[in-house]
């Protein structure tokens, strides 16, 4: 399985064909994606089971070194 929902996948999520509709019912249902030149919509798999799960996907990979004390 790829890490990236198909178009396929995109479509059956959002409902929607055109990638500039896709990004926008993305974006309205807060999940995180990435437009690649107006075309394609990319959107990670674990952003969209986070989303469906209730919690936030963490897109920071950088330590939280205020946590270490």
């Amino acid at each position: 399985m790829n890490e990236y929902l198909s178009t396929a996948e995109l479509h059956s999520l959002t409902g929607y064909v055109q990638a500039i509709k896709q990004a926008a019912w993305l974006k309205d249902h807060g999940i995180h994606h990435m437009m690649v030149d107006n075309k394609r919509v990319i959107v990670s798999r674990v952003h969209v089971q986070a989303r469906i799960e209730g919690r936030s996907a963490t897109t920071n990979t950088v330590p939280n070194w205020a946590a270490v004390a």
